[in-house]
């Protein structure tokens, strides 16, 4: 059956714990391969992609997309088991599948000529897309992240929080959500914006996505490999990097890193900012993201 697509605002699509006036959007739909992926498509222009990590959905993107969609064509979804998209049977939540989403959804959409915002998960999932499909992309805007085989301190975050007794209390507690949410907030989050990010993992099998993806750090070495040999393929395309320097998870060398793989680069540095920079700092993103726009545009004769 081929894909099908609605633009819907029906109140059982909507659930209970999320204040529609913080995501003030009209929320689409697509079915895709068994699943349910639930999208922003606001604005008129060149298409921005954004792309969101473990624990956010497109949420995240709320405080940027007013800003950007007088200019761009922003395009923010959820992968199968966040936010508001739902997997069909079989998935196993790895970055391979959520990348392998990703662009079946921008064929569905036939979207090209794109501009892809990652931070996160979302860096080897957007980045692994855009390795495969090289043609299809502009530029890029790259949030604290990696690209590559884990090492060092992910190595032991992975096996922490990849565990089997983290499996069990993030089940039973929502405990990955919980601690690392507001540890990469630089402000408390209001009861309704935490209700918002809490709410997709509110059943003990709704949080299974939320622990696949630490375990993932290390458990998918080979696509991690494919994602960072798929960087070749891009480096001659014009990439912003946004960085927020008090981040705990994402440091200077993994920017660094970045930048040696993607030498047409710039860099925006957020002193202060930790590691959900989209939340942190929209204004200063929204800013760099348009300037980026404008020295990297090609102009239509």
């Amino acid at each position: 059956m081929a894909p099908q697509s609605s633009s819907l605002h029906h109140s059982g699509l909507v659930p209970g714990w999320l204040d529609r006036r913080l995501f003030p959007f009209e929320s689409h739909w697509l079915q895709l391969a068994g699943h349910t992926i639930h999208y922003l498509d606001e604005g008129h222009g060149p298409t921005l992609l954004l792309l969101h990590g473990n624990l956010t959905w497109s949420f995240l993107y709320r405080h940027l997309v007013p800003k950007l969609a007088p200019h761009f064509r922003c395009i923010a979804l959820d992968y199968p088991g966040f936010g508001l998209s739902t997997a069909g049977p079989g998935y196993g939540f790895t970055p391979r599948e959520h990348s392998q989403v990703v662009e079946q959804v921008v064929e569905h959409l036939g979207l090209c000529d794109l501009r892809v915002m990652v931070q996160d998960w979302g860096g080897p999932i957007g980045l692994g897309f855009a390795g495969r499909r090289p043609d299809l992309i502009h530029s890029l805007i790259i949030g604290n992240t990696f690209a590559w085989p884990a090492q060092g301190g992910m190595v032991a975050f992975s096996k922490l929080f990849g565990s089997s007794l983290s499996r069990w209390l993030n089940r039973h507690y929502n405990l990955i959500a919980r601690l690392l949410i507001p540890a990469g907030m630089n402000r408390q989050l209001t009861e309704a914006e935490l209700a918002a990010y809490l709410g997709p993992f509110a059943t003990p099998a709704s949080r299974l996505p939320t622990w696949i993806l630490p375990k993932e750090i290390t458990h998918s070495h080979a696509y991690l490999a494919e994602v960072e040999a798929g960087l070749a393929k891009l480096r001659e395309k014009p990439a912003l990097l946004i960085w927020g320097e008090a981040d705990g998870a994402f440091r200077e060398p993994d920017r660094r890193r970045l930048q040696q793989h993607l030498p047409a680069h710039q860099v925006l540095l957020l002193p202060q900012v930790k590691h959900f920079i989209q939340e942190n700092a929209p204004q200063e993103i929204s800013t760099a993201i348009l300037a980026h726009e404008r020295r990297t545009a090609i102009p239509v004769a």
